[in-house]
């Protein structure tokens, strides 16, 4: 890896864990430039403003999020499994967080609303994209036989992560694991509710 490379990546790096533990607003280019031990100068030569490296850092955290998620769903060979993938994904989050600050997707969406339209948009992409994911899995799972067939597919989607990432919340907010354990509690009976 170059030395232009390898810079870019810290200062990526650096920045996504200051966005995602103190907040994109709140985080100054001063902030990054204390975390790489860079000048201002030095972070601008790789991106041209304080959005477009928020959308890199972004990203960066997503990436990492879909990749260990998505390692642990293709591993599984079932419905049943996958979603189980899926839930010790999020309860493991809690003791071994693959970052600090919490969850990143749940973290952007609640500072971007409508102030921050680049970050709000990948927000929506990837909230999107997991969405898009666990109705895959449960669409995988009707073909299979392993889901009764006439579920509402986007229904169960939405209350998935919509309890999962509340769960997640809840948790941080109370700095105890008890919320996102009785939420996966909750969603393993439904999952057990809907499957064949």
């Amino acid at each position: 890896m170059r030395n232009a490379e390898a810079t870019r990546n810290r200062i990526i790096r650096e920045s996504a864990n200051l966005f995602n533990i103190q907040g994109y607003k709140l985080t100054s280019i001063s902030d990054i430039t204390k975390a790489t031990g860079l000048t201002k100068g030095a972070i601008y030569r790789h991106f041209e403003s304080k959005s477009d490296l928020e959308q890199h850092a972004f990203r960066s955290l997503g990436k990492l999020m879909f990749d260990e998620l998505g390692t642990s769903i293709r591993e599984a060979d079932s419905f049943e499994i996958k979603m189980e993938a899926m839930f010790e994904f999020f309860e493991t989050y809690m003791h071994k967080p693959l970052y600090k600050g919490g969850c990143p997707l749940l973290n952007a969406a609640v500072e971007s609303d409508d102030t921050n339209t680049a970050l709000r948009q990948q927000t929506f992409n990837m909230l999107a994209q997991l969405k898009s994911s666990v109705e895959k899995i449960i669409t995988n799972g009707i073909q299979n036989n392993q889901v009764k067939p006439h579920i509402d597919v986007p229904f169960y989607s939405t209350i998935i992560i919509a309890t999962l990432e509340g769960g997640i919340m809840m948790s941080k907010l109370e700095r105890t694991p008890d919320a996102i354990l009785k939420t996966i509690k909750h969603l393993r009976q439904l999952m057990q509710d809907i499957s064949i």
